[in-house]
C-alpha cells in the first residue's frame, strides 16, 4: 500500500532520514520508535507531504505523494495540536473535518457516539474552544476526527501522550478492533514502548535517520526493545 525508495532528507549538509526501502502492506498496524532526534516525525511529515524529501520517493496506493493529490482522500493524520482548528469548538470542528469527506451532521453525531468512552464527558457539549482544552482533550479531538473520516491510512504521532491511564486504555482498544477489522493502515510513532508493542503487530525501530530494525511483533519484542534503549543510556 505504501512504498519508500531511497528516501533522503537533508538539513545543513546532515542526513536526518535515510531509508533506501521501506513496504509497508494494507491492514498492517506499524509501531514507529526511536529516541528524540531519531528522524520519526521528519518521516511522518515528508510521508504527508508537508516537508519535501531531498531525494526519494514515497508511494501510497501507486501515487507519489509530492506529485499527486489523490491520497489526502483516504489519509488521516494527527500529529500535534497544529492540526486542530484551535479557534473552534470540538463539535465545529468534527462538523467540518466531516463536510470534508461528504458526511452531513446527523451522519456525524452518529459516529461521535462511539467515542463516548474515549470523550469522557469531557470533549461535546462544553462551550469551550479547541484552544481552552488540555493537551490531552486535544489529542482525544484529534484522533476523533480522523476516525470520523473513515480513512484507510491513519497516522498518529505520540497519540498516548498527555492523555490519562484510562483513555490509553481505551484508545489501545480502539486500535485492537481497527487491527482485527484490516480496513485500516495504521502508523503509530511512540516513546511508549508497552502501548506500542501491545497493539502493533509490526515495529520499526529508527535510529539517526535510518531503520535498524524492523520486527514482527511478538512476546519478546517488548523486552528486545528495553534492552537496546537500556545500552544506549
Amino acid at each position: 500500500m505504501i512504498e519508500i525508495q531511497n528516501l533522503k532528507k537533508v538539513y545543513s549538509g546532515v542526513v536526518v532520514v535515510n531509508i533506501p526501502k521501506l513496504s509497508i502492506r494494507k491492514g498492517e498496524t506499524i509501531g514507529l520508535v526511536g529516541n528524540n532526534g531519531a528522524g520519526k516525525t521528519t518521516l511522518f511529515r515528508m510521508m504527508l507531504d508537508l516537508i519535501r524529501c531531498t531525494s526519494g520517493q514515497i508511494i501510497s496506493k501507486e501515487a507519489d505523494v509530492s506529485k499527486n493529490d489523490s491520497w489526502k482522500n483516504y489519509t488521516a493524520a494527527y500529529l500535534d495540536e497544529g492540526f486542530l482548528i484551535d479557534y473552534l469548538t470540538p463539535e465545529e470542528y468534527f462538523y467540518y473535518i466531516g463536510s470534508l469527506h461528504n458526511l452531513n451532521k446527523p451522519e456525524i453525531d452518529l459516529q461521535l457516539e462511539k467515542f463516548n468512552d474515549f470523550f469522557n464527558a469531557e470533549i461535546l457539549n462544553k462551550k469551550k474552544y479547541i484552544r481552552d482544552l488540555s493537551k490531552g482533550n486535544q489529542s482525544k479531538v484529534g484522533v476523533a476526527a480522523c476516525l470520523i473520516q473513515k480513512p484507510e491510512v491513519l497516522m498518529l504521532d505520540e497519540p498516548f501522550a498527555n492523555i490519562d491511564p484510562s483513555t490509553q486504555i481505551r484508545l489501545k482498544n480502539m486500535i485492537r478492533e481497527i487491527n482485527r477489522e484490516k480496513h485500516i493502515t495504521t502508523i503509530i510513532s511512540s516513546h511508549d514502548l508497552n502501548h506500542l508493542t501491545d497493539v502493533c503487530e509490526r515495529i520499526l525501530l529508527m535510529e539517526k535517520g535510518l531503520i535498524i530494525k524492523d520486527m514482527e511483533t511478538n512476546k519478546n519484542t517488548l523486552e528486545e526493545l528495553e534492552d537496546y534503549f537500556s545500552v544506549l543510556q
